[in-house]
């Protein structure tokens, strides 16, 4: 008995060990490596394999950092990291705008999907029109995605008052951006 016992601890550590990272894995608090919890001066730490470019903006009297770029190596643009603050090192990540369509959710979904796999796979929780795009957030997820007006029909490209429900979005929308919000 203590021998399959140990026999079964031994392999389950291993398995554990084997298990690799999946660097595109989009998940609660978490994309690939990056973590919510991170901050701006780990950022440096957590990508050291990729480029990292911190956007500065200076207006002759002042300087502060802006959004954060992540590109693999190769030139693959990955993400963009917006801070909570400007000029803080210790400042939390904010937003997450996915660049590269290999980042994908535990159900396979990604930029690449269509509105309707998102929707046959998650939950919609609520719909906001901001000027020429829709954002789409789901239940109990840290993604939201945002569609372009254009891809909805006619009526509702030019009226800002109009309600979109989820059945208005055709399920061949394409997806502009999907982005994680960790305020």
């Amino acid at each position: 008995m203590k021998r399959i016992l140990l026999i079964a601890i031994s392999s389950f550590a291993l398995l554990q060990c084997s298990k690799k990272e999946d660097h595109f894995l989009i998940q609660k608090d978490q994309i690939g490596i990056l973590k919510r919890d991170f901050n701006i001066k780990q950022i440096d730490s957590v990508f050291a394999n990729d480029s990292v470019v911190k956007h500065t903006f200076a207006d002759g009297h002042t300087s502060r950092n802006t959004d954060v770029e992540i590109y693999e190596k190769g030139g693959a643009h990955l993400l963009s990291l917006t801070p909570s603050s400007t000029n803080d090192e210790l400042a939390k990540i904010t937003i997450v705008t996915i660049r590269d369509d290999r980042f994908k959710t535990a159900k396979n979904i990604s930029s690449k999907s269509t509105f309707k796999d998102f929707k046959d796979n998650y939950e919609v929780s609520k719909i906001d029109r901001i000027l020429n795009n829709i954002n789409v957030e789901f239940k109990n997820q840290d993604f939201y995605i945002t569609i372009s007006v254009d891809q909805l029909p006619s009526q509702y490209k030019f009226d800002y008052t109009t309600t979109i429900e989820v059945a208005s979005i055709p399920d061949n929308a394409k997806i502009k951006n999907l982005r994680l919000d960790w305020f």
